[in-house]
């Protein structure tokens, strides 16, 4: 993965349904995969990953011991939560000359599986799942549970990288004994700094949408942007103007606590997150289209097309046309105008004037026409 995602540079690929939008990608694993799919359907992508590209792994005989403890007593009840945990469990098993005596002992207990990439890491080691919910969620797995005489059963939790100590709690007290195997942690990403970047893209409004695939990768961008000040501002981004598109709902349940609306597809694959974006991103920016000085500028993203050509503009044009097409024809201040250009641009009315003067250089210099002591508009004949 080259640098040029972390600070939007990255080029984006030939025309397709996402030319001209500008997506966030939180993604510390198969991130390659991610930004190509979108990059190929002509997206932008800024890449920021939120959790560490190496997964802190508990200690190899901090996770023998722990496995000791499950062979010791038979196990009533499974809980089987994620593929990669399931899968670095039983492998370290067969490390130690362990896995006919683990998988044996697991598979004499009631199993649950959250997902089919937890489905999929059992049944690759001869282990069946008795019931795993439609919905992928950890919660229903739970709620499959409420109800049930648990007193006095054995169950065995394998945690999915964050601890799940509150569910084993109220497991305790419903009388059952609980062991929780924390096969890895994840950890927020080494360096901040892209995180803290695409935060400001976010609060600023320059994204279109961010991508997010996994509820830990939520809670890190959300607890850097308390970091910085910027919580409640990326909160009105996303429910406003920046989509968040989850990968399944595991994910999108992590943004309920924000009050944050987000997308996901009905099957939780990378693929069909990416689909989605597709879909979805051209209905909610149809672009605007005006007819001013003879020339007719459509607006559909970051992109801008006059007569049918594009027309390549910087940041600070772009937030100008944007902000006279929202209401062409009528007069915009400075002050409105300077409150719309990105942040880091110089405060001054200069600014203003220098951006109005390279949008004109861009679109037409009829386009954009001087209200004296007033402001800027676009050049649209009255009706």
């Amino acid at each position: 993965m080259t640098e040029a995602y972390d600070d939007g540079s990255g080029a984006a690929g030939p025309d397709g349904p996402l030319s001209g939008f500008t997506i966030g990608v939180t993604a510390a694993r198969k991130v390659e995969e991610q930004v190509a799919l979108l990059e190929r359907r002509g997206a932008r992508c800024v890449w920021a990953p939120a959790l560490s590209l190496d997964p802190k792994r508990v200690d190899d005989d901090e996770l023998r011991a722990v496995t000791e403890q499950v062979l010791a007593t038979p196990v009533d009840l499974f809980l089987a939560t994620t593929g990669i945990g399931m899968k670095g469990w039983l492998d370290a098993a067969e490390q130690w000359g362990r896995l006919d005596e683990l998988v044996d002992h697991l598979g004499k207990a009631e199993i649950l599986a959250r997902g089919p990439k937890s489905v999929g890491a059992l049944r690759r080691r001869g282990l069946r799942e008795l019931w795993a919910p439609e919905s992928e969620r950890f919660d229903d797995v739970l709620a499959h549970l409420r109800g049930r005489d648990l007193d006095g059963a054995h169950i065995v939790v394998q945690e999915h990288g964050q601890s799940l100590s509150m569910v084993a709690h109220a497991l305790r007290r419903l009388g059952a004994t609980v062991t929780s195997v924390a096969v890895y942690r994840v950890e927020p990403a080494e360096d901040p700094t892209p995180m803290f970047g695409l935060i400001d893209h976010i609060a600023d409004r320059t994204l279109h949408a961010v991508t997010f695939t996994s509820a830990p990768a939520v809670a890190a961008l959300m607890e850097a942007a308390a970091s910085v000040g910027r919580r409640d501002a990326v909160i009105a981004a996303f429910q406003a103007d920046v989509l968040a598109t989850c990968v399944g709902p595991v994910t999108a349940a992590a943004f309920e606590l924000w009050g944050v609306p987000t997308v996901e597809p009905d099957r939780s694959r990378l693929a069909a997150m990416v689909k989605l974006l597709e879909l979805e991103l051209p209905l909610r920016h149809q672009g605007q289209l005006v007819e001013a000085a003879g020339h007719t500028v459509r607006i559909i993203g970051d992109t801008v097309l006059v007569d049918g050509t594009e027309a390549a503009l910087t940041p600070a044009p772009l937030a100008i046309l944007h902000a006279l097409a929202d209401h062409p024809g009528a007069v915009v201040s400075r002050r409105e105008l300077l409150a719309c250009l990105p942040r880091g641009t110089a405060a001054s009315d200069h600014a203003v004037d220098m951006a109005v003067a390279r949008l004109r250089a861009a679109v037409g210099t009829k386009v954009v026409q001087t209200v004296f002591k007033r402001g800027y508009r676009l050049a649209v004949e009255a009706p």
